[in-house]
């Protein structure tokens, strides 16, 4: 066989093979008005950067490792290994004068994070930090 169509044959056999990325972002077992009620909170405080410090203390108390964190943008990205890959992404942005919302987004071995128990895990930790915060404890 010339190389030509043995390299047609490849390539073929590859393309059959890809996935669709758009397909594998866009499925979910839940819907997104569900995913946006488990990783979304809103806090009754204006200090959206208080808020993210509160998020990055509670990340770490977590043990996840920041790798990157933005206050201009309001993101903060982390990870954690312990025999798997949990990635957190979270944002943090005003809603009106009053308060500010939180909304993580996630990754368990580059699945995306459909339980709602790392979410309500974040959440806690985050309300914690917020509260020690406003006690003044470290």
């Amino acid at each position: 066989m010339s190389p030509r169509p043995c390299a047609l044959l490849v390539l073929l056999a590859l393309a059959g093979c890809q996935t669709d990325s758009r397909q594998q972002i866009l499925a979910t077992s839940r819907s997104q008005v569900e995913m946006r009620s488990i990783s979304t909170r809103a806090f009754d405080t204006p200090d959206r950067l208080r808020v993210l410090r509160a998020s990055l203390a509670a990340l770490q108390d977590l043990g996840f490792v920041i790798d990157r964190a933005d206050d201009t943008l309001g993101t903060i990205s982390a990870t954690k290994l312990q025999g798997y890959v949990l990635r957190l992404t979270v944002t943090v942005r005003p809603r009106g004068a009053r308060q500010t919302v939180v909304r993580v987004s996630g990754q368990y071995n580059m699945e995306e994070m459909a339980d709602a128990e790392p979410f309500r895990h974040f959440f806690e930790a985050l309300e914690q930090a917020l509260f020690l915060n406003a006690q003044a404890i470290d």
